[in-house]
């Protein structure tokens, strides 16, 4: 007899349990959002090996003894909230386990390739089988139907196939032209932001109809469809958008400048803001320049524009143009490294750097979610667990059987 016991958390989701059976990067961004809002998420990890992204180190959490642990930052980055299960899956009990679990769960998310789970009796209709309103998210490199449904994929691959890498970088003839990815696992993230869209519009849904769903999401679709402006500037145009650096294509002036003594982001967004910019300059002549008095003229013009800019600019102090166009109202922002994004006083004042308790560290930075509610405020009380870390405790509250590890 299974008990349908939810562990008491807050949060708008507290009263949803999602079933994890994703690792890496895409699927786990996903569940730890859904666990940050609160949901009970359990994370069912390979025994002695867990998710692939434990050993992606260094670094690793220093432990309260001075050396490093298992866990690393990669891990840490994006499992916090979660409960750990070792279970192997490849098993007749491990399916089993599964199983029972989906039977109480209201969401499984999953990123084996494609028809891994169906071998196991884990697919989506095998699951609905035994519990109709269940939402099951699968997230593949390609999605469950193509030609290449049943590749591998990664966030670097689909960054260069989707089109990404082609509109970033240095423009070429530029030093330092050529290709690049972005920063971060974008991809990746931006799946993840996708999938738990797609699991929140089917609870809504859910709750209307009594109605699971079955949600199909491929990284190569989600990088498609974020090409957003570029995309459309290459369907109206027909010419296909090259790198430009820093520069923005449709908006003038929007790049990268030089000061005396530093460099900065300058983001005009419209007329007005350039006429501001160019009075704090000492010239506002150009804003009634037929050359530059308008957006499609300044971006027409836009090698002109970037050469009385950086004239002018060499003769500022960074700190004073910065002051003087933030007074003004034109976006501008300085360049900053990860340490000093968080030591920026207005992401101090919203807390988004926290320090969670951890069993082996002693405590954890975490990088917290952005969403503030008011009603029900978010509460980060989970630290990214240890590999199996609540097995038992999962399986003695659901009154499982016993599962060897």
């Amino acid at each position: 007899m299974i008990h349908e016991t939810k562990t008491h958390r807050r949060g708008p989701l507290s009263h949803v349990r999602v079933l994890d059976l994703s690792r890496i990067m895409a699927g786990p961004w996903a569940t730890q959002i859904l666990a940050d809002l609160g949901a009970d998420v359990i994370k069912i990890e390979r025994p002695g090996a867990g998710d692939d992204t434990r050993a992606w180190g260094p670094p690793f959490l220093q432990g309260t003894d001075g050396k490093p642990t298992k866990e690393a930052g990669y891990y840490l980055s994006v499992n916090r909230g979660k409960r750990s299960m070792a279970l192997d899956i490849s098993t007749p009990e491990g399916q089993e386990t599964v199983r029972q679990l989906a039977a109480i769960s209201d969401v499984v998310v999953e990123n084996y390739k494609v028809g891994t789970l169906s071998k196991y009796g884990l697919d989506y209709p095998a699951l609905k089988a035994i519990n109709p309103r269940l939402i099951y998210a699968s997230v593949t490199g390609f999605g469950q139907s193509g030609p290449r449904k049943a590749a591998a994929a990664y966030d670097f691959a689909i960054q260069a196939m989707g089109g990404l890498m082609s509109i970033t970088g240095e423009r070429d003839g530029m030093p330092g032209a050529g290709p690049q990815k972005v920063g971060i696992p974008i991809v990746d993230l931006m799946t993840g932001m996708y999938a738990t869209v797609g699991v929140l519009a089917a609870l809504t849904r859910r709750a209307e109809t009594g109605q699971g769903e079955y949600i199909d999401l491929a990284m190569l679709d989600v990088q498609a469809a974020i090409l957003s402006n570029q995309a459309m500037n290459w369907a109206l145009s027909g010419n296909a958008p090259k790198r430009g650096g820093n520069r923005h294509p449709n908006i003038q002036p929007q790049d990268v400048f030089s000061c005396a003594d530093g460099d900065f982001v300058l983001a005009v967004g419209n007329d007005g803001q350039f006429g501001k910019l160019a009075e704090i300059l000492g010239y506002p002549e150009w804003s009634a320049d037929e050359r530059f008095a308008t957006n499609p003229a300044r971006v027409r013009n836009h090698g002109m524009l970037d050469g009385l800019l950086k004239a002018t600019f060499a003769n500022w102090k960074r700190a004073d143009l910065i002051l003087s166009l933030d007074t003004a109202g034109v976006p501008c922002a300085p360049i900053n490294s990860i340490p000093e994004v968080f030591s920026d006083p207005q992401v101090e004042h919203r807390k988004m750097l926290r320090d969670l308790p951890h069993p082996t560290g002693g405590t954890v930075k975490q990088v917290v979610s952005p969403l503030n509610f008011r009603n029900e405020p978010l509460v980060f009380d989970r630290p990214p667990p240890l590999l199996g870390e609540h097995t038992d405790q999962i399986l003695k509250e659901l009154a499982l059987a016993a599962v060897s590890e």
